[in-house]
């Protein structure tokens, strides 16, 4: 398994990402293989820092870097020789087989859409994020941030979506699904959520459970796929982030809380897409940049991309 790390993204690129690459070297086995791609001699000047074997990585050369404010479209297409585009160079052409950056957002999405190309037949791709219980149990959400605005067939999918990727990632037979909205009852919320509903509840491809509220998230009684557009997910999203800030700052100690510490996860997957591709957190620390290579590695042996070809 040959797994693409952008060396260049993220605001604390190059130093921390080197590191948490050399730090997942004992989480791999023999046959597994980072391949850092970036500004070669900055990389090396790295490694012999550490005092680590350049030997024990790959290491691809890219000479420019899309900066975190750049308009990712055309950063994407004026720097070819870009971490980001030569990342995704090798996946197009199976150089690699899972590509990961903490990079700039957009650039990789614009990335993910026009070069290794959606899956035909989905109609949006999405990122998806675990969410935890307070018994440990773990369900997921989509989406959280990629289409901030979707029409109900587009809901629907994202149950479907969902729920492939709570079997193949989570192990969960029949996940259930539920529709993030203002009450439970099937006449609340937008009308794009109302006319996702109908559709949901006559699909005979999900589990659907209807509406769950935003009080039964992270309790054990929350479904096991979470929809809802990227604008609602996105809040969801960065409100557990700051709740977790809190948490640390106060010095308290629940192990709950520590599940909510985006470090521990690493890394939001694309779905939908004909490639394994995990996004990052920009400010992702050491321990993040760990745990984002293993959770690639976790969707590459699954083959989810594949998984989600054949089922949709």
């Amino acid at each position: 398994m040959r797994l693409g790390l952008d060396v260049m993204g993220g605001d604390y690129a190059p130093d921390v990402v080197i590191e948490g690459a050399v730090d997942t070297l004992g989480s791999l086995s023999a046959d597994d293989k980072i391949v850092l791609i970036g500004d070669e001699n900055l990389i090396l000047d790295k490694l012999a820092g550490l005092g680590v074997d350049p030997l024990l990585f790959e290491i691809v050369h890219a000479s420019q870097v899309i900066e975190m404010g750049e308009h990712p479209a055309k950063a994407y297409s004026q720097k070819k020789n870009s971490s980001i585009a030569v990342g995704f160079g090798l996946l197009k052409s199976d150089l690699i087989d899972g590509f990961y950056s903490a990079g700039n957002t957009g650039a990789m999405l614009v990335g993910a859409s026009y070069t290794v190309n959606v899956i035909p037949g989905v109609l949006r791709p999405a990122l998806i994020t675990k969410v935890p219980s307070i018994t440990g149990k773990y369900s997921v959400m989509l989406d959280v941030g990629l289409n901030p605005d979707c029409k109900p067939d587009v809901l629907l999918q994202y149950a479907r979506l969902g729920s492939i990727y709570a079997h193949h990632i989570l192990g969960i037979e029949n996940p259930t699904v539920g529709l993030l909205n203002i009450g439970a009852e099937e006449n609340k919320g937008t009308s794009a959520v109302r006319a996702a509903y109908e559709m949901m509840k006559e699909d005979p491809q999900i589990n659907f459970h209807g509406n769950i509220e935003g009080n039964s998230l992270f309790h054990d009684g929350m479904t096991d796929v979470i929809v809802c557009d990227g604008f609602v997910g996105n809040i969801v999203l960065k409100q557990a982030e700051a709740f977790f800030t809190i948490y640390r700052k106060r010095n308290l100690k629940d192990s709950f809380f520590e599940l909510l510490d985006f470090e521990n996860i690493g890394g939001t997957p694309v779905i939908g897409i004909n490639a394994n591709v995990i996004i990052g957190h920009g400010n992702s620390s050491r321990k993040a940049i760990k745990n984002m290579i293993l959770q690639t590695k976790s969707v590459v042996q699954v083959n989810l991309a594949q998984k989600i070809k054949e089922e949709i």
